[in-house]
């Protein structure tokens, strides 16, 4: 697994950078992820990928390998299940709401999304807009068997491993949790943001 930093791997292009990802993926067993304002990379379409990655190529000024990007990232999916892998990922009631490509790309997702609750290996959480929160929403954020933490901010990609930062967001992830719902509510919620896209 490379270790080169994010910085450096942008600069390089959405290929290397999403192929890092892969290989980190690969190398963990339990992961959680959070993420109030977009669907988690793991579950997000050929198109939805490719919108996303226009807009962080737009705002960078990367290299405009997007073909390899999405290639890559959706590569990720295909470990889902397989390995003895898990994955615990809540995602915001925003991120169902987040317009990436227009409503034929959001439709899309968003039915890709009711698909996958039933994913062997994966715990799949919606956070309510009113549900109540117990510590300050955030930044996304993903864990890594415990010993990795990557925060996803618009001019740093800091990776933590310091056993205190660690903590606090296990911390951060258990209080998260409790303000989700699972099952046919989450699915629910996901129903209902994809009638109102009309």
């Amino acid at each position: 697994m490379t270790e080169k930093p994010w910085e450096e791997l942008h600069r390089e292009g959405m290929g290397p950078t999403q192929e890092a990802f892969l290989d980190l993926v690969r190398a963990t067993t339990h992961s959680r992820h959070y993420c109030p304002e977009v669907i988690w990379g793991n579950l997000q379409t050929p198109d939805y990928v490719r919108a996303m990655l226009r807009l962080v190529v737009d705002f960078l000024d990367t290299p405009r390998d997007i073909e390899a990007g999405v290639a890559a990232r959706t590569a990720r999916a295909r470990y889902i299940g397989t390995g003895g892998r898990t994955y615990h990922v809540l995602l915001g009631q925003q991120a169902l709401r987040t317009n990436i490509g227009g409503r034929a790309v959001m439709r899309a997702q968003l039915d890709h999304l009711l698909n996958s609750f039933d994913l062997e290996g994966l715990r799949l959480g919606i956070i309510p807009d009113r549900s109540e929160r117990w510590i300050y929403p955030g930044n996304s954020f993903s864990v890594f068997d415990g010993q990795r933490v990557e925060v996803e901010l618009f001019g740093d990609y800091p990776t933590q491993t310091d056993p205190g930062q660690l903590a606090s967001y296990e911390k951060a992830f258990s209080l998260l949790a409790r303000s989700a719902v699972y099952g046919v509510e989450a699915e629910d919620l996901v129903r209902a943001e994809s009638r109102a896209l009309g």
